[in-house]
């Protein structure tokens, strides 16, 4: 008949080897002895128990606590094995002005994440910080601290807080409210943080190191530095405007039957409104892109955000499987009340409808100070007289109306904002139309038209 020892010795052997991730072994404290063999990505922890520690009634003391006599920190469970992170943290970037910050933390796939806000430790000089933490992510390699000093936030720091946790860490100066919030394809989460203007700043830096392209040919800045001429500026409520083309670059839009691209004709169409804007207007003028150059959605609105634009009106070419379908439409953002809008705004978002729906779910939150009311106004504004001026040479043309949806390009603006469709590439008549120069401008003065009518109604 097997004595005690024996028996337990027999019950516990089972559970002496066991697969641990490499970032899971840590300590040098002993169990009777114990050993780590590599085994390529992951570690076997081999555990050798000494018949004096398999006394009944004696427990295990827990592997890295192990400080000689009188420890009493002792391991009652056998440790979850974790599994080795899938997701890694590739970028982190940040646009600032002094009452406005918005952080991107961009990862390779989709993560669960929570955050908290700590208040400041007198005690330990920890200033008051935000945290998130990603679930199953790692940093990736030459991902690093920013430092940002805005009057809002003075870092912006990143680390490995678990083997499966990342944390991004914003050390607080001074901020008034902050939303969190996730966007798709790539994954990323949003950080926007507010806070008021200090008094002393007078005015915005006026340059914008976030999307500057290279200078032209000819030599002459890009569009985005050229300003106005000096001149008195017929409103005091609107002073700048940012006009963006969309798409660009390695994405192309959508693309109508014999190959047009929308990044083409909505970039000529822009650099027409610029330049119409700051003639008639006499306004200060920046554009998002005026190269054929990608820039991420969220970027757009951060651009805007950080001149302190007072409008911002996104330019787009409409698509449909129906290459019947044709007219203008003019958006602001708000909750899709049509499915069709919906399926707009998941191929604006380069993504699915599904991704649509979810941001939907946390876009209430999202709209609280998101100017809606003005929006809604001005992309009425602009789509009577952008149909106005289109229907008088095209008589064939199709009115939409103005319509709502959730649209990433404009979430977090602080300043009214539109997203307007000015045809439909997808429709063989209308895509010759978008590449008519005639065409291009006439939908920039009729934009343009839309916006002074807006400008009237705020007197």
């Amino acid at each position: 008949m097997m004595n005690a020892t024996t028996l337990i010795l027999l019950l516990i052997m089972p559970l002496c080897s066991l697969v641990l991730p490499a970032a899971g072994v840590a300590g040098t404290g002993k169990i009777g002895e114990a050993h780590s063999v590599s085994m390529e990505s992951d570690r076997m922890l081999v555990c050798k128990i000494s018949e004096k520690d398999a006394k009944p009634g004696r427990k295990a003391q827990k592997r890295g606590d192990a400080k000689g006599p009188g420890n009493k920190r002792e391991l009652d469970t056998i440790p979850r094995v974790s599994t080795l992170p899938k997701a890694h943290v590739t970028e982190l970037r940040t646009w600032s002005n002094p009452d406005y910050t918005r952080i991107v933390v961009v990862l390779d796939q989709e993560v669960k994440y929570t955050h908290h806000r700590l208040k400041q430790d007198h005690s330990a000089t920890l200033p008051e910080r935000i945290y998130v933490d990603i679930e199953g992510a790692q940093i990736a390699p030459g991902v690093k601290d920013l430092p940002i000093g805005d009057g809002l936030l003075k870092t912006a720091r990143v680390g490995q807080y678990r083997p499966d946790v990342a944390r991004v860490v914003l050390d607080i100066e001074n901020i008034r409210e902050f939303k969190i919030f996730p966007l798709s394809d790539p994954f990323r989460i949003i950080i926007d943080v507010k806070g008021e203007r200090k008094t002393e700043i007078s005015r915005l830096e006026q340059s914008i190191s976030a999307a500057r392209p290279e200078p032209t040919e000819s030599g002459e800045p890009p569009a985005e530095e050229r300003r106005s001429p000096p001149g008195k500026v017929k409103t005091d409520k609107v002073r700048r405007i940012v006009v963006d083309p969309g798409h660009g670059g390695h994405d192309p839009g959508a693309v109508g039957p014999d190959g047009v691209q929308e990044k083409d004709v909505v970039l000529a169409i822009g650099l027409k409104l610029a330049a119409i804007l700051r003639e008639e207007l006499r306004v200060d003028v920046v554009m998002t892109r005026s190269t054929d150059v990608f820039i991420p959605l969220e970027e757009r609105t951060a651009i805007a955000n950080k001149v302190n634009a007072d409008l911002f009106v996104s330019i787009h070419a409409n698509a449909s499987l129906n290459r019947a379908a044709s007219g203008i439409e003019t958006y602001y953002l708000n909750l899709a009340k049509t499915d069709k809008a919906a399926r707009v705004a998941a191929r604006e978002n380069n993504t699915s409808l599904e991704k649509v729906g979810l941001l939907q779910a946390i876009l209430f939150d999202l709209m609280a100070n998101s100017k809606i009311n003005d929006s809604a106004r001005m992309a009425d504004e602009v789509q009577k007289a952008l149909y106005a001026k289109v229907s008088r040479k095209h008589h064939e043309a199709k009115n939409l109306g103005v319509k709502q949806g959730p649209f990433y390009v404009l979430v977090g603006a602080t300043m009214p904002s539109i997203l307007v469709e000015t045809a439909f590439i997808s429709n063989e008549r209308e895509a010759e139309l978008l590449k008519d120069r005639e065409y291009q401008e006439t939908i920039a003065n009729g934009i343009l038209d839309g916006i002074k009518n807006y400008i009237k109604g705020l007197h």
